[in-house]
C-alpha cells in the first residue's frame, strides 16, 4: 500500500481536508502531518517533516499545502533528495513526475488552479518516472 503524507499551514487545511477526504476511499495509507486547524501556523515546518518523512519511507509521496504553494514547495526543496513540483494544471503535475521524478506535490490553496486539485493530485500519483536517459542525467545533476 502506498503511502501519502499531507501537510499544510493554515491557509491550506481547508483544501488539505478536501484531498484527505478523496484519498480515503481509495487504497493509500495516509498520514496526516498536521496542520490541524485554521490557526496561523509556519508552513517551513510542515514542509520539512513531509520531505524528511517520504525520504524515511521509499515509495512515499506527499502533498504539502500553504496559501501559494510556493512557501511550502521551497521548504520541502530544501531537504537534499526531495523533490518537490508545484503544480496547477494536471499537465505539471504530470511533466512534474516523469521528468523531474518529483515525490512530493505542492499545491496553492489561494491562487488561480486551471485544474481541479483532485484532477491534479490524481495525475501525480498516477505518473511513471521517464527512464529516458536525458531525463536521468538532469535528474542526477539535481542531485549533485
Amino acid at each position: 500500500m502506498i503511502k501519502i503524507f499531507l501537510a499544510s499551514d493554515h491557509g491550506g487545511y481547508q483544501l488539505k481536508q478536501r484531498i484527505h477526504q478523496h484519498l480515503e476511499k481509495q487504497a493509500y495509507e495516509l498520514v496526516d502531518l498536521g496542520c490541524n486547524g485554521e490557526d496561523k501556523c509556519d508552513y517551513p515546518t510542515f514542509g520539512k517533516k513531509a520531505a524528511e518523512l517520504v525520504l524515511a519511507n521509499p515509495g512515499s509521496f506527499a502533498i504539502v499545502i500553504c496559501g501559494t504553494g510556493i512557501g511550502i514547495s521551497i521548504a520541502v526543496n530544501r531537504v537534499k533528495g526531495a523533490r518537490c513540483a508545484l503544480a496547477n494544471t494536471v499537465e505539471l503535475a504530470e511533466l512534474g513526475r516523469q521528468h523531474n521524478g518529483a515525490n512530493i506535490l505542492a499545491l496553492g490553496a489561494r491562487t488561480k488552479v486551471y485544474d481541479d486539485p483532485i484532477e491534479i493530485i490524481e495525475a501525480f500519483l498516477k505518473a511513471e518516472v521517464d527512464p529516458a536517459e536525458r531525463h536521468v542525467r538532469r535528474r542526477t545533476q539535481l542531485d549533485a
